[in-house]
This record gives structure tokens, sequence and C-alpha cells, in this order.
């Protein structure tokens, strides 16, 4: 499946995509909703050893062992408290599935690609970017996220 959202510069064609809206740590992001499978509540995850700090670990989907992301820890926006109101939203990109925990689903929004910007370069501490587009919907700022360099390398993601 390729990526709706382009990583590099946002669609200028004019075409809507659709996008589903989320906030993690109180801020407003999104993801192209054909990368997304489904959403899901909040489920406890068990931790597996060695991983990386932004993994919760792995929950059983319907006899699948799925990897379980801490958005808002891999976006460095804090750890989010496990509560029973988190929201697991199941993406899947590039052959790989995964959950993402993020605090609420806001909504699905039709957007016009040239709505898109490209995010302005500013420094980072890392090389790579998990944003690759900004939108204004409704007077908010939403941050739209590249699923190919937010999702761990391949073997990282519950190791």
């Amino acid at each position: 499946m390729t990526d709706a959202i382009p990583t590099a510069a946002p669609d200028r064609t004019g075409a809507e995509i659709e996008l589903l809206s989320f906030v993690v740590g109180g801020q407003d992001y999104c993801v192209d909703i054909m990368s997304v499978r489904e959403i899901r509540g909040g489920a406890r995850a068990t931790p597996l050893p060695h991983a990386p700090p932004y993994m919760r670990g792995v929950i059983n989907l319907r006899g699948t062992v799925l990897p379980i992301m801490d958005l808002a820890a891999r976006l460095d926006l804090g750890h989010e408290a496990e509560t029973g109101r988190n929201v697991i939203i199941v993406v899947a990109i590039g052959g790989r599935t995964m959950g993402l925990v993020v605090d609420a689903v806001s909504d699905i929004l039709s957007v016009a690609g040239q709505a898109l910007q490209t995010p302005p370069d500013l420094p980072a501490d890392n090389a790579r970017s998990f944003v690759s587009a900004l939108t204004i919907v409704e007077e908010r700022m939403i941050r739209v996220l590249d699923l190919t360099a937010l999702l761990p390398p391949a073997g990282e993601a519950a190791a």
C-alpha cells in the first residue's frame, strides 16, 4: 500500500484526502485514514524486556500479537499514563501493523491537497521528522504524521 500523504512535500493537486484526527498530549494530530485498520478501546499491553521506552508492549488482537506504541512518548510529549480512556488506533503501512495509543479520536477530516502545507525546517535533536504536513481546520493547527518515519525499524518494535 502506498502512503497517500507525501513525506517530502504536500500534494498540491487539489484532490481531497481523508484524515483521522486525534489528540495526543493535548495536541492535534492526524494520519491518512487509508492506513487505519481499526480503532479500539484501550487494552492493557504486556510489556516486553529491552523494548524502546516508547513501546508499551504487545496485545492479543484476534490471535495476532500486536505491538503497541505510546505515541506521546514517541513524539517526546511525555509518557502517557495508562487510563481506561486511552484509545488504540491500529495502523498498517508497508506490510507492518501497529497500535498507537492516543488520548482520544477527534474526527474524520476531508482536506484538499492544496490545504496541506510543508512544515518549516526547524532544528531538531534527531535527523528525522515525524510530521509530513500541517493543515488548519476550524482554527486548529493539525499535524499530519508520517507513519513511515514514526514506526520503528522492523525488528526494533518489540525487541
